[in-house]
């Protein structure tokens, strides 16, 4: 046996061997799985703290440069994030339910409505070239099922929400203790980070902190602008349910360029099925949002902070919605920008040195 010999067959013994560590490993999930999962709850109200915290802290700073003492600072913006989404929760939470509870009872309603706009494209398109009915009949069919899965998402997010209560109630306990160490938590990581990775490590952090926490920051509070005026606008023009739909709006806004169309489609449905009028309500209230957003809101809270083309924002959109669906459309774009600075600092240190 030459040498060459030699090292295929080490090569497939070990692929081999890893292999059959995997297998053992995963025989034995009936052991580590437990530990897997204990772990993921107590990791996840950390990491969702950990964002709040990162996100809060630069408002905590800004007021602690007005003068105002430090835990002052944390003090006030604490009540004002946690207070004001536990009042949202107290005084909005009843509604949405009831909401809810109505929608899931006027869904044979509504659905029957659907019914007879299926039937009537169905006899429309029957004298049309069978390939071409046959396309219109299958995108018909993967709306029913894509409207379905999005319903059933929905309820099941609403019931998730109540399961894990107890664990959404610590969440604000971590903020707080987070913000207010802040500085000893940054002392740490300091200290674990490798001395040769330091410098660059924190203008690596420095640049993505510049990029994302303006994008995100911007954006949340865009959404939740979107969201407030949807459900007051449905509300004034007696859309049905409301908040909702604006709710829908608010969150799927999050998402560029599709998520303004995700969010319009339930409104749309709801509002077609009630009559004509109320759809052309709706469409021009989408519109007019979307156009005070790209037009103000966007630019004046928002602004260019990811410096990135929009076709590589459409890119990124197409392939996290591709890899972990509504998630994935969610988390592309931030992604991306960590990428590109990432890529870019790299290659000016490289270029330095």
């Amino acid at each position: 046996m030459n040498e060459r010999e030699r090292k295929w067959l080490f090569r497939i013994v070990f692929l081999l061997l890893f292999a059959l560590f995997f297998f053992i490993i995963w025989q034995l999930k009936g052991i580590w799985l437990p530990f897997l999962k204990m772990i993921k709850a107590v990791c996840i109200p950390f990491l969702i703290s950990g964002l709040i915290t990162y996100l809060l802290h630069p408002v905590v700073e800004k007021l602690y440069e007005t003068g105002l003492p430090r835990p002052l600072s944390i003090l006030i913006i604490y009540l004002m994030f946690f207070g004001g989404i536990g009042f949202s929760f107290y005084k909005g939470f009843p509604i949405f339910v009831e909401q809810m509870k109505d929608l899931a009872e006027n869904i044979p309603l509504f659905t029957k409505t659907y019914q007879n706009w299926t039937d009537q494209i169905h006899d429309g398109t029957s004298g049309l070239p069978a390939e071409v009915h046959q396309r219109i009949e299958s995108y018909i069919e993967n709306t029913e099922r894509s409207i379905a899965q999005f319903l059933e998402r929905l309820l099941e997010s609403t019931k998730m929400l109540l399961d894990h209560i107890v664990t959404i109630g610590v969440i604000p306990f971590l903020v707080f203790y987070m913000l207010k160490d802040y500085q000893e938590i940054e002392k740490t990581i300091w200290c674990l980070t490798p001395r040769k990775w330091r410098k660059e490590g924190k203008q690596l952090l420095k640049n993505i902190d510049e990029t994302l926490g303006n994008y995100l920051r911007g954006q949340l509070f865009v959404c939740f602008l979107i969201g407030m005026a949807a459900s007051l606008l449905f509300w004034l023009f007696k859309i049905k349910y409301p908040l909702i739909l604006g709710t829908i709006i608010g969150l799927t806004n999050i998402i560029p360029y599709f998520g303004p169309l995700i969010g319009a489609v339930p409104a749309l449905m709801i509002a077609a099925a009630i009559s004509i009028n109320k759809m052309i309500i709706v469409i021009i209230i989408v519109f007019s949002l979307q156009f005070i957003e790209g037009n103000i809101l966007g630019p004046l809270i928002v602004g260019r902070s990811l410096h990135l083309h929009p076709l590589v924002i459409i890119m990124a959109l197409l392939a996290g919605g591709e890899i972990g669906g509504a998630i994935g459309l969610i988390l592309a774009v931030p992604f991306v920008a960590v990428l590109k600075e990432t890529l870019l600092y790299f290659l000016r240190t490289r270029r330095a040195h």
